[in-house]
């Protein structure tokens, strides 16, 4: 996203004595969307942009020179991908993949690949420079709280080779060990489980109702009805009280990735 474009709009809003606050009461929106989008990470739509140039009386400027993200996402994730950029509490499970936002580069060319009809080396290259974006919300060391529910079948299964599996895993296990993130497994001993229907994002914000994302094959599903992400929150919930402790988590990953280290 470009950082010129929200570095102007704070110039406007210093210029014409507003706070952030101040600025969203005047455009209906919210001051942290206002915060993001001065900070680089989000470009306005463009009736929000209509509304800044209102509140700012700078004509037509803001919504006739929005910048356009360079970012390749399948049309169904785009507005998931947006809300995971502003999430203070992210809690995923996967059941096939890696979460993209954990993925290693060469994990994550390893899973973008393989797809119908054959995707081309520019193509793959721009997803995965895409994917391991996503992973720049790691950065901030406590925002957003990171909690990520693992069947054992996406540690067991050895995407990419031996060699990228263990750099993965490795990957996972020190993002544990620097408190950066909260790693369980649900081990395939435990048989069934309540979320084997597929994976599953449940997302919460500093200013707006939380959201949940799943997917499946070509197709995504963001939900944002109250009792219905309720709903999501107590089948995850269910199934973390089946995961494996931390630390068992943590020891089952480090000897899996010795395993493949082994192969």
């Amino acid at each position: 996203m470009s950082s010129m474009y929200g570095e102007w709009l704070k110039a406007q809003r210093d210029a014409a004595g507003l706070t952030q606050q101040e600025l969203a009461d005047a455009a209906i929106m919210t001051r942290s969307h206002i915060a993001h989008i001065e900070a680089g990470r989000r470009i306005p739509s463009k009736e929000d942009a209509r509304r800044l140039d209102r509140a700012l009386n700078t004509g037509n400027v803001l919504s006739s020179f929005l910048p356009q993200e360079d970012v390749a996402v399948a049309d169904y994730f785009e507005a998931a991908r947006q809300l995971e950029q502003q999430a203070t509490v992210i809690s995923e499970f996967a059941l096939s993949y890696v979460p993209g936002i954990l993925q290693t580069e060469a994990y994550a060319r390893a899973v973008l690949q393989v797809s119908f009809p054959p995707r081309s080396e520019e193509e793959c290259d721009r997803l995965v420079v895409t994917r391991l974006g996503r992973a720049n919300v790691l950065e901030d060391p406590v925002t957003p709280v990171v909690s990520v529910l693992l069947d054992e079948s996406v540690l067991r299964r050895p995407i990419g080779g031996p060699a990228v599996m263990a750099e993965q895993i490795d990957h996972l296990l020190h993002l544990v060990e620097s408190t950066r993130i909260r790693v369980h497994v649900l081990p395939f001993g435990l048989g069934a489980h309540s979320l084997l229907l597929g994976m599953l994002t449940l997302m919460w914000f500093e200013d707006q109702p939380p959201a949940a994302y799943s997917e499946g094959t070509f197709m995504g599903k963001l939900y944002d009805s109250p009792s219905l992400v309720q709903r999501l929150q107590g089948t995850y919930d269910q199934a973390l009280g089946d995961a494996l402790p931390r630390r068992e988590s943590a020891a089952l990953m480090t000897a899996i990735a010795e395993d493949y280290r082994h192969a």
